[in-house]
């Protein structure tokens, strides 16, 4: 049994039918909080609950004893913990809200899980603890001390809570660094899907600052290559992974291969640059080659079509959802 925290959302739920589809018994867990149309998320495990080796538990993971009852009911042996509020600008507004979801919440996960002899344990972390980091690219063992959102900083706790429990309680955990991730069921409020969208509707565009910044962007399916590895393959008893793609793509180029993709003209809104974003994302992937057999086959080139293509058959669907 494996069970996916957050399990109702863009990547939880893609685990969940990857995993489903090679034959796993899966759980998810899921609030279905309201940051975007429940619907949606409910639609992402449409396939799954019709499947009797899926599970769907509805609850937030800071309540201690919905996950004792969870825990003790399903047993898992494997954990993907991917529940988190998410997003660097809505962290700036709600501070102590990210931080107990993102923190408190992290905890509870882990408690339950040391308690019930989970034998691994996965936490999706984030590229935004390099903060503004120029040295690049980002390589695992450099210092992440200087988060520049609260988002940022819950991660890089998430991450130091995930080592205690490996240290005090030798708890196996291997923390994965996603970079930027994209594609079918991305979030609505994610710059691909939003810039998407507008540009297909003919509306302005906004660019942060110079328009230069550049990220990481990583296509679904080869997150979940790195996420199925992590699962699969022996690895030591802490570990840390960056999940990218390892190349960099500046925000103009991404804007202008979104609207070739549409066969639309994007139109460009300036705007000064926003406090929490940082000036570039660039994934070291030396450690998840060795030790994970990683290697991302889709570079945004091929993966931004794809996302169009997914987005087109989907927005009247996403619409009447209220996305």
């Amino acid at each position: 049994m494996i069970l996916v925290t957050g399990g109702a959302g863009f990547i939880g739920s893609s685990l969940v039918d990857r995993l489903l589809a090679a034959g796993e018994t899966v759980a998810a867990l899921d609030n279905f909080d309201p940051f975007y149309a429940p619907e949606i998320k409910r639609r992402n495990l449409a396939a799954a609950r019709g499947l009797p080796r899926f599970t769907l538990v509805e609850g937030d993971i800071r309540d201690a004893d919905l996950l004792e009852r969870a825990f003790s009911s399903l047993r898992p042996e494997r954990v993907v913990h991917l529940a988190a509020r998410a997003g660097v600008r809505p962290s700036i507004q709600d501070p102590s809200g990210y931080a107990d979801v993102n923190v408190t919440g992290t905890a509870r996960v882990l408690e339950a899980s040391q308690r019930h002899g989970v034998r691994r344990f996965l936490f999706g972390s984030s590229s935004s603890v390099y903060g503004e980091s120029r040295q690049v690219p980002f390589r695992e063992e450099m210092r992440v001390d200087h988060p520049v959102s609260p988002y940022a900083a819950t991660k890089k706790a998430g991450e130091e809570l995930a080592y205690a429990f490996h240290h005090l309680h030798g708890l196996p955990v291997s923390c994965l660094r996603f970079f930027t991730v994209y594609g079918p069921r991305q979030r609505p409020e994610m710059a691909i899907h939003k810039f998407t969208r507008l540009i297909d509707s003919g509306q302005e565009v906004p660019v942060f600052g110079a328009g230069d910044t550049s990220r990481d962007y990583t296509y679904i399916d080869d997150i979940l290559d790195g996420i199925v590895a992590a699962l699969e393959r022996p690895l030591p008893g802490w570990s840390v992974y960056n999940l990218g793609e390892s190349a960099t793509t500046r925000l103009d180029a991404l804007v202008e291969l979104i609207g070739r993709a549409l066969d639309r003209k994007p139109r460009l809104k300036m705007l000064p640059a926003q406090p929490g974003d940082v000036p570039v994302t660039f994934a070291d992937l030396t450690l998840a080659r060795r030790d994970l057999g990683y290697s991302p086959r889709v570079p945004v080139s091929e993966g931004i079509p794809r996302f169009v293509e997914w987005y087109r058959a989907e927005a009247g669907t996403m619409r009447e959802a209220g996305a």
